[in-house]
């Protein structure tokens, strides 16, 4: 009983936080603010893949290397 009135307290004050900071138009800014970090997260995880597949293919070649090398000395 204590935390389902301790739950509805804490409900009727974030509803009056939201009221008091703006509404609606609070959340439309953050929203929007949330879409351009998500475009600026996405550019970077293309970035990271691209430059993380490159090293890939270095680690290979050298592995590649260092095998053929250590067959021609068998």
């Amino acid at each position: 009983m204590v935390k389902f009135l301790l739950g509805v307290i804490v409900g009727i004050l974030i509803l009056f936080f939201f009221i008091w900071v703006g509404g609606g138009t609070f959340v439309k800014k953050v929203g929007e603010e949330l879409t351009d970090t998500g475009k600026k997260m996405e550019v970077m995880e293309e970035v990271i893949q691209k430059e993380k597949d490159e090293a890939w293919k270095g680690v290979k070649k050298k592995l590649t290397k260092e095998g053929e090398i250590q067959k021609k000395t068998q």
